[in-house]
C-alpha cells in the first residue's frame, strides 16, 4: 500500500475555491491510478477525478469544467484544485491509489482502490 495524506481542506463560501494535496510516499510509482473521491455524510463514496498513468484526466460530471486534477512528480504529491464549489461539494474528500488496473484501466469504483489517505474536510456554505 501506499502511504496518502491530504491537506488543503477547510471551509469556504459558494462560489469560493480551495486547493486539495495528497503527499504520496516515495512508492507512489507503483501505482497505476490515483484519484480523488469524497463521501458526504449519509450517501456512499463516489469518485470525484482519477488520473491515470498515461495522462488521462476523468472527472464526475457533477465537478466536470470546476475541479482540475494535477500531479508534481518531483514533490511526489497529488493535487485537486476545487473552483465555483457549491454547498452539494460539502463531504470528506480522500486521496486514493490503485496497484493495478482493471480490465486494461483506472475505474471510477471504489473497490479498485486499495490505499488511501485519511480524508480531508471541506464544507461548502
Amino acid at each position: 500500500h501506499v502511504q496518502l495524506v491530504e491537506s488543503g481542506g477547510g471551509s469556504v463560501s459558494a462560489g469560493g475555491s480551495l486547493r486539495l494535496s495528497c503527499a504520496a510516499s516515495a512508492y507512489a510509482y507503483r501505482s497505476v491510478c490515483m484519484g480523488w473521491f469524497r463521501q458526504a455524510p449519509g450517501k456512499e463514496r463516489e469518485a470525484v477525478a482519477a488520473f491515470g498513468g498515461d495522462g488521462d484526466e476523468n472527472y464526475a460530471d457533477s465537478v466536470q469544467g470546476r475541479f482540475t486534477i494535477s500531479q508534481d512528480k518531483v514533490k511526489n504529491t497529488l493535487y485537486l484544485q476545487m473552483n465555483s464549489l457549491k454547498p452539494e461539494d460539502t463531504a470528506v474528500y480522500y486521496c486514493a491509489a490503485a496497484s493495478r488496473f482493471r480490465d486494461g484501466s483506472c475505474s471510477t469504483d471504489v473497490g479498485q482502490y486499495d490505499s488511501w489517505g485519511q480524508g480531508t474536510q471541506v464544507t461548502v456554505s
